[in-house]
């Protein structure tokens, strides 16, 4: 078998919300905890390292808005000495009522410059395309606009982007979880992918295919998964944002400091 080329990062940190955490990616070794894109990434450049060890942490907590982020997150990332940072936020910002939009990109481009100024590389992951994603459509042009924006950040610091509204795949309900709004095991296994091709590296073949069409759902089958929907989901969320709580204010870091890390360390390895 032939060696995949290898890479300059030994030390990479993943910082952001529930994205990068990895909802709703379920480890089954560990109950609470959730794998995702960003830890299965670090698995792959771990194997493109030509032996040596490749140091992961993972600060992301679900719920956690852009200040959170580019704030606490970003102190302790740097404090690591990283080489390679992907900062996924504004996520949970764009959720409110009202958002400034410029004001987040002001906040991200600063993130960005800090990490690169200490020479370490950047990924950014900008939002899918919500089109025809049922009540999340209504995100569509702030998705639009917080893509762009990441685009030219990216464009003048030298950043790589994870650009998730072009890809096809992830435009199928299967590559989602349950609550709609996070990734299915699939789903994050394809991002991981899409993250090392932004990454310039070789990825798996077919990574970004459609899934074979599905077949439809009777009408009263579609009406009962979207009341089940409604209660289990959207119901409290509407609750935590009225009461200002959030699902991750009991949540730490679930890899909090740099930690040799590889392929034997997903649980579907």
């Amino acid at each position: 078998m032939t060696a995949l080329p290898t890479h300059p990062w030994r030390r990479y940190v993943a910082i952001g919300d529930s994205f990068s955490e990895g909802m709703v990616d379920v480890d089954p070794r560990h109950e609470g905890r959730f794998v995702g894109w960003a830890d299965r990434l670090a698995a792959e450049l771990a194997g493109r390292t030509g032996g040596e060890e490749l140091h992961y942490a993972n600060l992301a907590i679900r719920g956690r808005k852009l200040g959170d982020v580019v704030d606490r997150q970003l102190g302790e990332a740097l404090a690591m000495s990283p080489d390679l940072v992907s900062i996924v936020g504004g996520g949970n910002d764009i959720l409110r009522p009202r958002v400034d939009l410029d004001a987040i990109a002001d906040r991200l481009e600063h993130a960005v410059a800090r990490i690169r100024e200490t020479g370490a590389d950047v990924l950014l992951a900008t939002p899918t395309d919500p089109r025809g994603a049922g009540l999340f459509s209504a995100l569509r042009t702030r998705h639009a606009v917080h893509t762009a924006n990441l685009y030219s950040i990216a464009a003048r610091h030298g950043a790589h982007v994870l650009g998730l509204w072009g890809m096809r795949s992830v435009k199928d309900s299967r590559m989602w979880g349950e609550d709609r709004i996070h990734l299915s095991t699939e789903g994050h296994r394809r991002v991981a992918q899409a993250a090392l091709a932004a990454l310039g590296l070789e990825t798996s073949e077919g990574w970004d295919e459609p899934l074979p069409r599905a077949a439809r759902r009777p009408g009263p089958q579609r009406r009962a998964e979207r009341a089940r929907w409604a209660v289990t989901y959207a119901g409290p969320w509407v609750q935590r944002r009225l009461t200002g709580r959030s699902s991750g204010d009991s949540v730490t870091a679930k890899i909090g400091r740099p930690t040799p890390f590889g392929p034997q360390d997903l649980p579907d390895s």
